[in-house]
């Protein structure tokens, strides 16, 4: 069995969490020895119990590599173990990072080096949406990857916006990854995977939502991302928790100001006066992180492309048909499709930003002048 098979083997087994991991690892050195090596002679030297011994002893006789790998298969779930090298070093800082990372879409974002957290309330008020709208789109302009945890409210904001902003979003759940909860937001969830963002989670497949697993995804939040943004949130939000994660990583909290007569401005007060950086744009957040998001990656033409609609004062939908042409010349009907803008509407706006001189129509595709 490999390193990773060990650890993924081993955080299956009831009653090993993270912390009792990793007082094993000290001690063995690795999970593939922890596999081989623990035993009823020396697991009172790491402090474990008897009865998780027991549970370790009765799970290691009847563990079924294949069974769990081709139920994964199945899922489409890629399973990243601390000791993969894919591991986000960010999550490492934790002081008891997952074991393991279920992961279903894009891998690729799991490392990003200019992802944000954005929580808050679940039940968002008007203006906790409108203020999430606004920053998480600017955000995403910048192509700053979006971290929630697909909750009601603020959560699932942020991942709607930065969908239909045409940007990358990470969703943490508190659940098995190949469960949507609430129910309600399996459209998001689906949209998330079908424009390549990442789902992930530490809990195995089909495994429910506990009273102990959102605080503990919220410190995968904190974990994956360089800061922690409250748009809006009561005095006993669970958001708080995720802004805490960041503060003993040494990672900024934001918070947005809100009406001092509500109480769903409470929990972002509450963070103000606890030093949190006041937000009331963007750049309130790049200036501290210091992010030029991922333009700066892109080969010269496409970062000219990037900067150039930024300085162009575009609205949102001509920001998204902008955006979807960063990629590639697309045809009328291809733009329909992907951004689900009526073909009359959407004539209407490719010749706007054609007059602008944003985009040419060819006859058979629309380009961007670079």
């Amino acid at each position: 069995m490999s390193e990773s098979q060990a650890a993924f083997a081993i955080s299956l087994c009831d009653g090993i969490g993270p912390k009792t991991f990793y007082k094993l690892i000290k001690y063995f050195g690795s999970a593939d020895k922890i596999w081989e090596n623990l035993n009823s002679f020396n697991y009172k030297n790491v402090g474990m119990g008897k009865s998780v011994f027991q549970k370790f002893e009765s799970h290691k006789n009847s563990f079924d590599l294949p069974f769990y790998l081709n139920k994964l298969e199945k899922a489409k779930v890629v399973v990243v173990a601390i000791t993969d090298v894919s591991y986000p070093d960010s999550l490492k800082k934790l002081e008891a990072p997952p074991i393991v990372l279920y992961c279903k879409g894009n891998l690729d974002l799991l490392n990003t080096a200019s992802a944000l957290g954005v929580v808050g309330a679940r039940k968002i008020t008007s203006y906790g949406k409108e203020v999430t709208q606004k920053i998480v789109s600017e955000l995403v302009a910048q192509d700053i990857v979006i971290v929630s945890g697909l909750a009601f409210g603020v959560d699932a904001v942020s991942h709607v916006t930065t969908l239909s902003e045409m940007g990358k979003t990470i969703a943490v759940l508190g659940c098995g990854v190949d469960c949507c909860t609430p129910l309600e937001n399996q459209g998001v969830y689906e949209e998330i995977l079908d424009k390549e963002g990442l789902i992930l989670s530490e809990y195995f497949l089909g495994q429910p939502p506990s009273v102990g697993s959102f605080p503990a995804r919220n410190r995968i939040i904190a974990g994956l991302a360089r800061g922690v943004l409250v748009t809006e949130a009561a005095e006993d939000s669970g958001s708080l928790i995720t802004a805490e994660e960041s503060v003993k990583l040494g990672r900024p909290v934001f918070a947005v100001p809100g009406p001092i007569t509500s109480h769903m401005s409470k929990g972002t007060l509450k963070l103000l006066k606890q030093q949190a950086k006041l937000v009331s744009s963007s750049d309130d957040i790049l200036e501290v992180l210091k992010i030029k998001g991922q333009n700066s990656n892109l080969p010269a033409g496409k970062a000219g492309v990037k900067i150039a609609s930024q300085k162009l004062k575009l609205n949102a939908e001509e920001r998204r048909v902008v955006r979807l042409l960063e990629s590639e010349p697309m045809t009328l009907d291809q733009i329909s499709k992907n951004l689900k803008i009526p073909m009359v509407k959407l004539m209407v706006l490719v010749s706007g930003l054609e007059m602008r001189g944003t985009l040419i129509n060819t006859g058979s595709k629309i380009n961007l002048i670079i």
